[in-house]
């Protein structure tokens, strides 16, 4: 008799896909990219323990599609890097993968040639080549850790890492955060709610016990010790922005009831510029304006930034592409990223060296 099948009915296929091992194999971690990201992942922590006044920006393109592209604007952002480094750390924003509310294009790493055939090895080669390079360029990068698998493959090449709003209340995300070597930022939720962000930072800081893969791919039970440097994105939600001075102190104030860390970094994007990319520099000056009138608690800032303005749909006809113009959330264009950092720089100079932890 026949037996009825029960399992994986759903399931059209399963392709066997190159372990981590094997991928750091091919595109190993060379020493001038080991030293980018161990300083880059210091910085960060010193920043977060106040040891260090500086300001840290994670700013470049919503996510990254075309890889000459992104290698032309990490160009202009390390010439940029160096000339406010005594104010400003500057690390690249280098996302490859794109929650998506229903569906729509995932990502570099999912679907790297944007035609639906989502090739997703040759995302991870393609993902990882990048950050080498900007590694080894000098540049620290971050990038929102949102398929729990994918940090095995590219974490070793990140200075700072995302959990976007739609994956702040996973309890998946969140374990796998605990065992993130890079400093870990929770945004708000959708809703602009800070609950799911505080509850995140409680839960990070402890270890974990969960499911997940080794280096060679297989299946295991990974064990983390628990991360210290997490604190919380504020991007609005629900249709407000909480960047203001009122919200801060609201934040702060949670934060502190909760005992966590009241280290606050601002998202310019999203709920917080009205999804107008061109709100972001004021959101910038905003936040400037708060440090210089004393505010203790903002450590960081994230801009979404390309080499030109605004953002644009995906054609059938992949040639008609604009060039440096971001296919996804909409970008402030370069010659706003440079005026808005140059400017925050140079107001914030003699202020910072005198702030002292919140």
């Amino acid at each position: 008799m026949a037996q009825t099948q029960v399992d994986n009915l759903n399931i059209e296929s399963q392709t066997l896909l190159i372990t981590p091992r094997e991928l750091k194999a091919h595109l190993p971690l060379s020493e001038r990219a080991r030293s980018t990201v161990a300083a880059g992942r210091q910085a960060i922590r010193d920043i977060l323990d106040r040891k260090d006044p500086r300001l840290f920006i994670v700013i470049g393109p919503c996510s990254i599609h075309d890889v000459d592209a992104a290698k032309d604007y990490a160009v202009r952002l390390k010439k940029l890097a160096d000339e406010v480094q005594d104010s400003l750390l500057l690390v690249q924003r280098v996302y490859f993968e794109k929650p998506r509310t229903t569906v729509g294009w995932k990502g570099l790493i999912n679907d790297p040639y944007m035609n639906d055939t989502f090739k997703i090895e040759d995302g991870l080669h393609i993902a990882r080549k990048l950050l080498l390079e900007m590694a080894e360029a000098g540049l620290p990068t971050a990038t929102e850790a949102l398929d729990p698998i994918t940090p095995q493959y590219l974490q070793d090449l990140i200075t700072w890492s995302a959990i976007g709003a739609r994956t702040t209340e996973s309890q998946t995300h969140r374990e796998m955060s605990s065992g993130l070597s890079s400093p870990v930022g929770f945004k708000n939720g959708t809703d602009g709610s800070l609950d799911v962000a505080i509850n995140a930072m409680l839960s990070v800081r402890h270890p974990h016990r969960f499911l997940g893969i080794d280096a060679d791919g297989k299946a295991a039970v990974t064990v983390t010790r628990g991360n210290p440097y997490a604190h919380v994105v504020l991007r609005g939600g629900g249709g407000k922005p909480n960047y203001d001075s009122v919200s801060v102190a609201l934040a702060e104030q949670a934060l502190r009831k909760a005992k966590v860390s009241t280290n606050i970094m601002v998202d310019c994007s999203h709920a917080n510029s009205n999804k107008d990319p061109a709100l972001q520099t004021l959101v910038m000056e905003n936040i400037t304006n708060q440090i210089l009138e004393g505010n203790q608690s903002i450590v960081g800032l994230m801009v979404e930034s390309n080499l030109r303005h605004g953002n644009q749909s995906i054609p059938a006809d992949l040639s008609q592409l604009e060039y440096g113009v971001s296919v996804t959330d909409g970008c402030i264009g370069w010659d706003d990223t440079e005026s808005a950092i140059r400017s925050m720089a140079e107001k914030l100079r003699a202020v910072l060296p005198g702030r002292s932890a919140a």
